[in-house]
């Protein structure tokens, strides 16, 4: 059942009075209030030397953050938008109702989008991908949306991607069978980004427990990370992904104040996944039952689920797969009756140890 109090998700976007570009992040959030990832900040408060942050559009330079450097510039330098997360005792990044300037929709854009028609060729791009997308799957042009560059209008048309949402389970299962089948047409125009072990060649790769080749294995059978051929018109390859968002009656805000999750150290399991329905979002959740404690307190053996908020993890395993997870084990107290009580999930997020972390299925 959907949380009549929210009226922004995932990929939604904020824009704030000095100029920050706040991503909505998932759907459990505070009351009046969003959790968010910072994306961009206007050349008025930020600058970047980085080659590939600059954005540029309607007369307005924006710079993307990578890494940590958005929540760190936004704690030093606007702490008002800073948000007290009570279950987590955490500062995030985050919007009051009442200090949203301005809301960027990907629905919204993408019908603004097609009534204005294609002003430049990566806009002519993206109309000929949604023609393929919507043509062969049966879906509408409303259960899709852009993110990204193209939402916020400072995309390039030389360099910038595709990157389109699309909103409900059953929408994305479908596309997901679609883009398998267009990918293995080369006549489509379009080809899985992971078909080529070489994709991660000149990419620097962090990861201690989880090797380049787990990782091409495990995107490339998601299916939504593409190429489109659009060198007849455009003269490149460009990169076309479909991100996965809840639809709305989809949603239910987990967000409870009263509830309290306390972290119990470190934690490495066997498992086997009894659940995948929300494998595709932000948050991942996955159903399991343990096989074996690998590393880390007994309790690590009393886990049921897993909650991942790391992009590399969605989608990643599937139901009845054996799988290794890795990360930060937590005790979750429900106090209020009827609810189930305590209860441990293996949670994967921003952390020291960030790169420590891994899911994946056990071969």
């Amino acid at each position: 059942m959907a949380d009549n109090n929210l009226r922004l998700r995932d990929r939604d976007s904020i824009l704030t009075k000095e100029g920050l570009l706040l991503r909505v992040f998932g759907y459990n959030h505070p009351p009046n209030a969003y959790l968010c990832d910072a994306e961009y900040a206007s050349a008025k408060i930020f600058q970047s030397t980085d080659p590939r942050a600059p954005r540029e559009g309607k007369n307005s330079l924006f710079y993307k953050f990578y890494n940590d450097e958005g929540i760190k510039f936004v704690a030093k330098n606007y702490p008002h938008y800073m948000l007290f997360h009570e279950m987590l005792g955490l500062e995030l990044v985050g919007v009051t109702e009442k200090d949203i300037f301005e809301v960027h929709k990907p629905q919204e854009r993408l019908v603004e989008l097609l009534k204005q028609g294609p002003t430049d060729e990566l806009l002519a791009a993206m109309e000929r991908v949604l023609k393929i997308a919507t043509s062969s799957s049966g879906l509408l042009s409303s259960d899709f949306g852009v993110f990204g560059s193209m939402l916020h209008a400072f995309h390039h048309p030389k360099y910038s991607d595709i990157d389109f949402t699309i909103y409900g389970k059953e929408q994305n299962a479908k596309m997901r069978q679609v883009l398998e089948e267009l990918y293995a047409d080369r006549s489509s125009g379009l080809s899985n980004e992971f078909d080529s072990d070489q994709v991660m060649d000149e990419k620097r790769w962090l990861f201690t427990n989880f090797d380049v080749k787990d990782f091409i294995w495990h995107q490339r059978r998601k299916q939504i990370y593409g190429f489109y051929d659009d060198r007849k018109y455009s003269g490149r390859v460009i990169k076309a992904e479909f991100e996965p968002v809840k639809a709305w009656s989809e949603i239910v805000n987990e967000y409870n104040a009263r509830h309290c999750i306390t972290r119990r150290g470190w934690a490495k399991i066997k498992a086997r996944v009894t659940a995948d329905d929300d494998g595709p979002f932000i948050p991942s959740v996955y159903g399991i039952e343990p096989l074996e404690v690998l590393e880390g307190p007994d309790t690590a053996g009393e886990v049921v689920r897993v909650l991942s908020y790391m992009e590399e993890f969605r989608q990643q395993v599937h139901k009845d797969e054996t799988i290794i997870v890795e990360g930060n084990l937590e005790e979750v107290q429900t106090p209020e009756p009827g609810a189930e009580g305590c209860f441990y999930q293996i949670t994967l997020t921003y952390c020291p140890r960030y790169y420590d972390q891994v899911l994946k299925v056990l071969h």
